[in-house]
């Protein structure tokens, strides 16, 4: 559960928010079963482990704008509200069991007066199923003209504000803006929802730190988020100031939805390499472990509603239209273009195209006809007046050179063109093209496949028989989001001209017979994976994402925008220090096992030998009679010799078990093996470091370790890999295993592994009638998960008379074989610290100094790791043990 010490800096991102005002009032929880509904004002304190007694079916949408049209009336005053049936949120409801309540939460696209709001919102509830968000109008123009559009928007569309003449520098007021209207989504989510038994599914680049706030109200919230934008890269993504807060933002769902596999690729690459967060596929879905949690990836392009387009094909209207076209142009071929005007739609270079097209084919002038219809602009920006301007220009160049008094080569419609004209264009067009430069999914492509295919009244309107063999073509864009699923049409680089305009006459040149065969393989997938499919996809994966939340505990950690979930097994948990010393103390035969690198030492630390104190609590275990203590790590004998010197009778084991000593007196003692193999993985390693830049090889005794912590980590992780592949192919017939690690790959000889030490440690101590009552083992990463597995193993065998206490405890919370688990280095050394002082008792007073400096210890580490930024922001000094500072402990 959260720490209560956190939960009023939730609202602090980097800076203090916006002074917003609060809802109006709370609206009424909506529901269809009768059953137990937690108050509005609901806290992560509460037991979540408790279920709901009853299950609704019921889906919770959240998108910037409701799917309404609102409209005031001028006679009454009063509002008009109606659906908006081309909204993707209002047709994504077919994907959805019937019986499945769908409630939406968004803005609405006027603005309405505070005093009004109340009356509005519980009319929108009652007759749309509809909870507005009411942002002030101040938020509302920062929050989406500004931090949207000027910043997300096109940075997610590759376009850096280089120079403020091409995008505006990043603004940390706007940034405010957006993070204060997320917060209001989320007031207002919380005011309807169900959050143990309700799915909620947020929509688009809008919302994107909305997840944080919805998962610290309740821990486990099932929440889906899907991005309609491309994901940039991650050398564009890196350059965002607040990239952390976004990408844990997201994070803190259980299903994060792309439209292609590039832009879950670049999101994947930017946790790895901004967060340091691993994925893998697990039976198919692709999983980030992230805190315990895995969050899942959907990869999946969003449909059409095919009902919708086929009663516009069917209208009389439309028909009427067709049957002008068709006479306008007869005789001639037609190309359609359906774009918005922006920078990113390359309007201008499908124009420049087009050029080039005539210019090159002479016997196309006259017979050949583009026809662009531009939809209004979404904003009134410097670069769309650019757009604007450039593509006026060049269509008046080309009707002038190529056009006569009864041809006009293009067409340009800049106006508001109503659904019926639109699908009338594609019902005619002979070929369609999309040119953007970047598009997240462009469904034009979809539309015009769906309208070629016709229908009883289209075809009558067309003159074509009900027999007539249906063709389409398709020239799109390699960098839009629907290219990927459109395996028949000709894909393009917009930005080559003479390509784009070779495309287009290949187009309108091809025999009909692969025409039809390319538009039949569209229409196969373009019907069978329409706007239900999708819904219904998304929602089926959210579901099994989320089938296991109460199969762990789950505690919220973290402030502000770094607040995070960690979730853990039931049987797995932290290890406290009271518990262990009360072991400790009742038991007289103790055997202590002890990873190097990450559990005494912090694996970060540039400085590899031990403090004082780590020197001085291990020598104080040691000289304990009833202690056998025994460091064991991967590192070579002579660096653990030489910095554990002073601890005479602690036992190293070096080289993961390979030499072992039990004491400073004793000699050490070798594993008979076969190393000629090295002369084989040397050479080999060495080709590999040559060709990594960032990587190293570290030579031991007994082993050979390929380092690549500090090469670039996805070209690193490759080469790890294939360096893992070659050597076990060279070594298939030596007695040597590779095994991959952290940042590392190994070759050592077969046999050789930490659990060796802790099986012939117990043995010995067995054998000479002190066979151990307490077992503690502690270490940080996978070849200590062998010492936890073989003193579990020894323990449940017939070796030992009877069975020990047993504390094996891995340090960080991850997935282990060990029952315990402790945060890092820092809590490793208070344990020892602990036990040691179990051992040889401190005065009262010192004891209880040594209690302050842990707890000061603790919250210190606290607000540094945790909240580095926000500390900067509110100049709060770190807290000391001599009572300076912001908690003083007397």
């Amino acid at each position: 559960m959260a720490s209560k010490s956190c939960g009023n800096f939730l609202g602090l991102a980097s800076g203090e928010l916006l002074d917003v005002p609060q809802t109006p009032r709370s609206l009424p929880r909506v529901m269809t079963l009768p059953g137990i509904i937690f108050d509005g004002n609901l806290s992560s304190d509460v037991d979540t482990d408790s279920k709901s007694s009853f299950c609704c079916e019921r889906k919770i949408i959240v998108a910037n704008m409701l799917p309404l049209h609102a409209k005031k009336d001028n006679g009454t005053s009063k509002w008009r509200f109606s659906l908006d049936e081309d909204s993707l949120l209002l047709q994504m409801k077919d994907g959805f069991p019937p019986e499945t309540e769908v409630i939406y939460v968004g803005s609405l696209k006027v603005e309405i007066e505070a005093n009004e709001q109340e009356e509005v919102a519980q009319r929108l509830l009652d007759e749309f199923k509809c909870v507005p968000t009411f942002l002030p109008h101040d938020i509302q123009k920062k929050f989406y003209y500004g931090f949207c559009k000027q910043q997300l928007w096109p940075l997610f569309h590759y376009m850096l504000p280089m120079c403020t003449d091409h995008g505006n520098r990043f603004d940390r007021q706007l940034w405010q803006a957006y993070v204060s209207a997320n917060k209001l989504f989320a007031d207002r989510i919380m005011e309807v929802v169900n959050p143990e038994d309700d799915f909620i599914w947020v929509h688009d680049y809008h919302l994107m730190v909305l997840p944080t706030f919805l998962r610290k109200r309740y821990n486990r919230v099932k929440l889906g988020f899907f991005l309609h934008s491309p994901f940039p890269s991650s050398e564009i993504y890196r350059t965002l100031p607040v990239r952390d807060e976004i990408l844990k933002g997201l994070l803190n769902s259980d299903l994060i939805g792309f439209h292609t596999f590039d832009y879950a690729r670049h999101f994947l690459s930017c946790c790895g390499r901004m967060l340091g967060l691993d994925y893998g596929s697990k039976r198919g879905h692709i999983g980030l472990d992230y805190f315990g949690r895995t969050v899942y990836i959907k990869i999946l392009p969003v449909g059409i509603h095919m009902g919708r387009l086929e009663s516009v094909l069917d209208l009389p209207s439309t028909c009427n239209k067709v049957k002008e076209i068709r006479e306008q142009f007869k005789d001639k071929k037609l190309i359609l273009g359906v774009d918005d005007m922006d920078i990113f739609k390359g309007i201008s270079l499908k124009l420049l195209a087009f050029e080039q097209l005539l210019q090159l084919h002479t016997e196309l002038q006259g017979k050949l006809v583009l026809v662009q219809i531009v939809n209004p602009a979404r904003s009134s920006g410097k670069d769309v007046q650019e757009a604007k301007r450039e593509t006026y220009t060049t269509v008046k160049r080309i009707n002038e050179i190529y056009g006569s008094p009864d041809y006009e080569p293009v067409i340009l419609i800049d106006r508001h063109a109503p659904h019926y004209e639109k699908t009338a264009y594609y019902a005619a067009a002979e070929c369609c093209i999309v040119n953007a430069v970047r598009d997240g999914m462009n469904l034009v492509p979809y539309k015009y496949i769906v309208c070629r295919q016709g229908s009883f009244a289209m075809d009558e309107a067309l003159g074509v028989k009900l027999d007539y063999a249906r063709t389409s073509m398709l020239v799109v864009s390699e960098f839009v989001g629907c290219s990927p699923s459109l395996s028949g049409a000709i894909r393009v680089n917009p930005w080559d001209v003479d390509s784009v305009a070779e495309a287009m006459n290949m187009a309108i040149t091809m025999p009909d017979a692969e025409k039809q065969l390319r538009h039949e393989k569209h229409y196969r997938y373009v019907s069978s994976h329409d706007v239900a499919y999708w819904a219904r996809s998304f929602i089926q994966d959210l579901e099994r994402a989320c089938k296991n939340h109460y199969d762990k505990r789950c505690w919220g950690i973290g402030l502000g925008l770094g607040f995070r979930v960690i979730s853990l097994s039931p049987s797995f948990r932290k290890l406290s220090v009271h518990q262990i010393v009360s072991a400790y103390k009742r038991t007289s035969r103790r055997a202590i096992f002890l990873d190097y690198d990450g559990t005494v030492v912090p694996q970060s630390s540039i400085v590899s030998s031990p403090s004082p104190e780590v020197v001085n609590v291990l020598d104080a275990l040691c000289n304990d009679s009833n202690n056998t203590v025994f460091i064991v790590s991967g590192r070579g004998r002579s660096s653990l010799s030489d910095w554990l010197a002073p601890c005479e009778k602690l036992g190293l084991a070096a080289e993961h078990g390979y030499f072992m000593r039990l004491n400073k007196n004793a000699d050490w003692e070798s594993l008979a093996s076969d190393l000629d193999w090295k002369a084989i993985v040397e050479p080999i390693m060495k080709l590999y470091t040559e060709a990594t830049d960032g990587s190293s090889i570290e030579i031991k005794d007994s082993a050979l370790v390929w380092h690549h912590q500090d090469a670039d980590p996805d070209f690193g992780s490759c080469q790890a890999k294939e360096l893992l592949d070659h050597l076990e192919n060279v070594l298939a017939n030596e007695p040597a295993v590779v095994r991959r690690g952290q940042h590392i790959v190994e070759v050592k000889p077969q046999g050789v592994t930490k659990g060796l030490v802790a099986e012939k440690v117990l043995s010995m101590m067995s054998s000479n009638g002190k066979a151990p009552d307490f077992v503690m083992c502690i270490g940080d990463d996978r070849s200590d998960e062998d010492m936890f597995e073989s003193i579990l193993s020894t323990v449940s065998g017939s070796s030992l008379p009877a069975s020990p206490e047993i504390f094996a405890c891995t340090v960080g919370q991850k997935p282990s074989k060990a029952k315990y688990y402790l945060d890092d280095t820092v809590d490793v050394m208070r344990l020892l610290r602990g036990l040691a002082n179990a051992s040889n008792p401190k005065p009262r007073d010192s004891a209880d100094f040594q209690v302050k400096g842990d707890i000061i210890n603790y919250f210190n580490r606290m607000w540094k790791v945790e909240n580095a930024r926000l500390l900067g922001v509110l100049r709060i000094p770190p807290l000391s043990v001599g009572g300076v500072g912001v908690i003083s402990l007397v």
